[in-house]
């Protein structure tokens, strides 16, 4: 307390909230502040992305305005666009990319390819958002990124989060909560949640599939917008089988409304594509799917705004201070 006293003494600018008497506060002088030093920056040699992909003079003639285009983080991105490691060009980045193909075609080498996608990672980015690349094309390029484990390490990269154990301890935290809100929930969505915590099993794993449909109908959103599930469809044949689906979730080997015990595999297919296979479960896919979405910086879908929404304030505490009102009043009863 004294601490901040004598603070407050010597900077009497930090008790004020905004303009006052024509004195700007502490946050309209940090804001210019970094103003002037983003400006700095620009005027320098040191290669700072982030602001270059915004500078009007890449854009062109007709979009030369503030807002036209502008490219920034919109879902708490630690890194967005990193510069690239000292010493290293897109000349020499390239030349790792290409040696990165030759390197996941070898046997027991997750250790150099792991190195090789770390340092590549800013080239990756810069493609990612200057060109928009085609998930089909962008796999092409680079295959080592589309499986788990670096996929994990994309998104840990980007956000400066581990995905998979934050998005699991959060979501079993609430989940006794989140039981008892659907519980509680009334009209149709309250008899469809009902009827799937009817059949809900023990197991961890089947419990969060569950709690995961089950959110999904509670937030108003059809469970049928990002899962479909097939009988009789192969993972071999999902790339002929789905070439219509933006973002998806399918599970092979159980229909509609079966039970999860039965499912011979789970495949997310971005864009027509099937970016991975193999996954253990419906959770395990849609923590996977989130790493996708901030490693292609792809937008959410706009059907399941709310439910990203969910996975990336709530269960990943990523840009939790800006939230929707109807998830804001969601993570509130969640805390009583």
């Amino acid at each position: 307390m004294n601490v901040v006293e004598m603070l407050i003494e010597k900077y009497p600018c930090l008790k004020e909230p905004g303009s006052f008497n024509g004195q700007y506060g502490w946050q309209q002088r940090t804001k210019y502040k970094m103003g002037n030093y983003r400006a700095k920056l620009r005027g320098s040699q040191l290669s700072c992305p982030e602001l270059e992909v915004n500078s009007l003079k890449r854009k062109k003639t007709n979009e030369k305005s503030c807002l036209k285009g502008t490219k920034r983080p919109r879902k708490a991105e630690v890194n967005y666009l990193p510069p690239f490691p000292f010493g290293e060009t897109e000349e020499t980045l390239e030349k790792e990319r290409v040696d990165l193909l030759k390197e996941i075609q070898k046997k027991n080498n997750k250790k150099l390819i792991g190195e090789k996608m770390e340092k590549t990672f800013s080239y990756r980015r810069l493609e990612i958002i200057n060109h928009c690349p085609a998930v089909k094309d962008f796999k092409e390029r680079w295959p080592a990124l589309f499986c788990e484990s670096e996929i994990k390490n994309e998104f840990r990269r980007i956000t400066a989060v581990p995905l998979e154990p934050t998005f699991l301890q959060t979501l079993d935290l609430y989940t006794p909560k989140l039981l008892d809100l659907f519980k509680m929930k009334g009209g149709d969505a309250g008899i469809k949640i009902r009827s799937m915590l009817d059949s809900l099993c023990q197991r961890v794993e089947d419990k969060r599939d569950a709690v995961i449909r089950c959110l999904l109908s509670y937030l108003g959103e059809s469970s049928e917008e990002p899962i479909e599930a097939y009988q009789d469809v192969r993972r071999d044949m999902i790339g002929d089988s789905f070439t219509n689906h933006l973002m998806k979730i399918v599970v092979l080997g159980s229909t509609a409304g079966e039970e999860d015990a039965n499912i011979a595999g789970v495949v997310i297919v971005i864009e027509g594509t099937a970016v991975l296979s193999g996954c253990k479960n419906l959770t395990n896919a849609c923590l996977l799917l989130m790493g996708f979405i901030y490693s292609l910086n792809l937008s959410y879908p706009s059907k399941l705004r709310d439910t990203f929404e969910v996975f990336q304030k709530i269960f990943l505490g990523l840009d939790a201070l800006k939230i929707s009102p109807k998830v804001s009043s969601l993570q509130r009863k969640l805390l009583m």
